[in-house]
């Protein structure tokens, strides 16, 4: 008998593929230059999406996991360690769960959509390092998102099924993010540069495989005489995926501090993900302006880091996943806000 965690996933799979398919057929199939009204759009309709699907859980969340009666619901928050008062009112209990896992959802995507900025600014010096052209960054985005949906799906799924068996685990993510966001806020005047020539992975593939010298417009493999050469921007396509896996070490930790419920981190990150090259095109014409956002970021890295490290006496004074929320969006608000503010260059007074 198929499951119901396996039924809702497939569903949720086949739409994000129909809308990437969608995305890249329709929308992206010319080669173009992003505008910021096109990516402040896009950016508004990957949230809008990300929105929609927590009211599709605040409602309809207790189908993820088929669940049919106390005992079920039990066993479920019990194996994710999702702490509810219930009372002797099944409903009014699917209720307080479906309230629950929501609430971890939201909060799990501000996180990624959050942590995803710092993403942004690696990959901005690696097409800048690599001199792309502006028009082929929408092709180089596009498949390096489908490609972080595949390692963030082996990623979770195999993080969940540590954390359930070495429960200790969480200590490590814990001090791991406590670790970077230190180093995020001790380093984030740091200007860094990225020398192509001289990158690990470039020089591993430029000695196994034929690199074209350049680009070929969108080209990611080039024939020249029957022979296939890579050109620059498959190169620059692998950095993207290389610097998505390292950002992965950040943010899934993070967001299992949130919620250890494997479907929920996927469904969060997936959302942040797709969101993740509209919001690259917004900041990319305004980056100047968010200087503090390093700042914030850190500071989150930090604070889920903490919450990591101290969950069970967080528990024990009731500290709850809406309590996290108002926390992130507030660092957020304060980050941008002071960021705007500071960028405001002073009025000039006319001297007559």
């Amino acid at each position: 008998m198929i499951s119901n965690e396996l039924i809702f996933f497939t569903l949720f799979c086949i739409f994000i593929l129909g809308i990437l398919f969608f995305d890249l057929k329709v929308v992206g199939k010319n080669s173009h230059v992003v505008s910021f009204k096109e990516s402040l759009l896009w950016t508004s309709v990957w949230v809008t999406f990300a929105i929609g699907f927590y009211f599709l859980i605040f409602f309809f969340g207790d189908n993820i996991h088929g669940i049919q009666n106390q005992e079920h619901l039990n066993t479920v928050t019990q194996k994710y360690a999702q702490h509810i008062a219930f009372t002797d009112d099944f409903n009014n209990n699917l209720s307080l769960y479906r309230h629950k896992i929501s609430t971890e959802y939201i909060t799990g995507y501000l996180i990624e959509y959050s942590l995803s900025i710092d993403n942004i600014f690696v990959i901005m010096m690696i097409l800048a390092a690599f001199s792309v052209e502006e028009k082929y960054f929408k092709r180089v985005l596009f498949w390096g998102i489908l490609g972080a949906i595949l390692l963030r799906f082996t990623f979770i799924f195999a993080g969940a099924a540590l954390i359930q068996k070495f429960e200790w685990i969480l200590y490590i993510f814990g001090a791991f993010l406590v670790y970077s966001g230190a180093k995020m806020f001790i380093y984030r005047n740091k200007n860094e540069k990225i020398e192509p020539q001289n990158h690990i992975l470039v020089k591993f593939l430029s000695k196994r495989f034929p690199v074209h010298p350049r680009y070929e417009e969108d080209k990611f493999i080039y024939k020249i005489d029957k022979k296939k050469f890579i050109t620059p921007l498959l190169l620059v396509l692998v950095l993207v995926e290389f610097t998505d896996l390292i950002f992965a070490l950040d943010s899934i930790p993070a967001i299992f501090a949130i919620t250890r419920d494997p479907y929920i981190v996927f469904f969060s990150n997936i959302f942040a993900i797709l969101g993740l090259r509209s919001l690259f095109f917004l900041l990319s014409k305004m980056i100047d302006k968010f200087i503090y956002l390093k700042i914030g970021i850190a500071f989150l890295l930090f604070f889920i880091g903490f919450k990591l490290l101290f969950r069970h006496w967080l528990d024990q004074i009731g500290f709850e996943t809406a309590y996290s929320l108002y926390i992130i969006i507030a660092t957020l608000f304060i980050s941008i806000f002071a960021s705007v503010f500071k960028s405001k260059k002073p009025l000039k007074l006319n001297k007559s």
